[in-house]
């Protein structure tokens, strides 16, 4: 047993310092190929070469496969990129500063300038080939959708969520997540499509979770009191709804000014909670 925690570091490094089958659930978000400049050295997302990215990710996830219990799930988000066209940075966007970027990577070999890459579906191909089971690919749907001024393809409006097991049976908490039918207002299993807007973050200038969209993962990938993970915290969404819904949690994120962005977000929560009964979490640093 552990309390919940944040810990500051490499998130392979972290992972392998993790005992064997103590986490029940891992929700994450690593960082997108080729979209943002994190202002991190070796930073994931920043590899000149797709195989690196893919490479890098499939040894962190192989790190989840051994801290996670057999019944244990993941659930993978991940959006798409187009190739760059070899250009080698991006100018700011008034609308969204973190898009602005010093490096681009080349085109992958074998795609031409404008195509879609395919990120999402080839980083779970590479996970099912490694032996976790590929379950679901989940469409989270945007509503609110950040528009783009394009002429030659639709406004992309939409990300993946991949539930991945380490097991052919796993925890999978079905009637947590029913969704409301539309003509006799019972409940219905969970579809594959989901529709939950995007919300800013006023601490952060990137991308965050909206917790709407992880909770759902939680509730049916994790039991009261059981420990998720999430080996890229930034913001710390995941450890946010931990503690609305009783879980433990292990942040790990290698960026400290997140950390501090996270910490703040959780004594926030925690100072609402008062008179609550709520997660206890700890701060560390893996070179302390």
């Amino acid at each position: 047993m552990f309390e919940s925690k944040i810990i500051v570091g490499d998130a392979l490094d972290v992972l392998r310092r993790l005992p064997e089958e103590s986490i029940q659930c891992c929700v994450t978000s690593p960082p997108y190929w080729g979209l943002r400049d994190y202002g991190i050295g070796e930073q994931i997302g920043a590899e000149n070469e797709l195989s690196d990215y893919i490479e890098n990710l499939r040894r962190i996830f192989s790190e989840v496969y051994r801290v996670l219990r057999p019944d244990g799930t993941l659930w993978l988000n991940l959006g798409d990129s187009y190739t760059s066209g070899n250009r080698t940075w991006r100018d700011n966007d008034k609308k969204n500063s973190a898009r602005g970027m010093k490096y681009r990577p080349p085109t992958p070999a074998g795609l031409k300038p404008k195509d879609l890459i395919g990120v999402p579906w080839r980083v779970a191909f590479a996970l099912q080939k490694d032996g976790w089971y590929l379950r679901s690919d989940i469409i989270w749907n945007k509503p609110n959708c950040q528009p783009e001024s394009v002429k030659d393809r639709p406004t992309q409006a939409h990300e993946y969520i991949f539930l991945m097991s380490k097991s052919e049976k796993y925890h999978y908490d079905n009637l947590a997540i029913q969704e409301p039918t539309k003509n006799n207002g019972g409940l219905r299993n969970r579809r594959t499509v989901w529709s939950i807007n995007t919300e800013p973050f006023p601490d952060a200038h990137f991308a965050t979770f909206p917790p709407d969209l992880i909770r759902p993962c939680i509730l049916a990938g994790s039991r009261p009191g059981d420990a998720v993970l999430d080996p890229f915290f930034g913001s710390g969404t995941v450890g946010y709804v931990c503690n609305e819904l009783g879980r433990k949690f292990i942040g790990i994120e290698i960026n400290s000014e997140y950390v501090r962005i996270a910490v703040n977000r959780l004594k926030k929560l925690e100072e609402r909670n008062v008179d609550e009964k709520s997660t206890v979490w700890l701060y560390e640093s893996a070179t302390a």
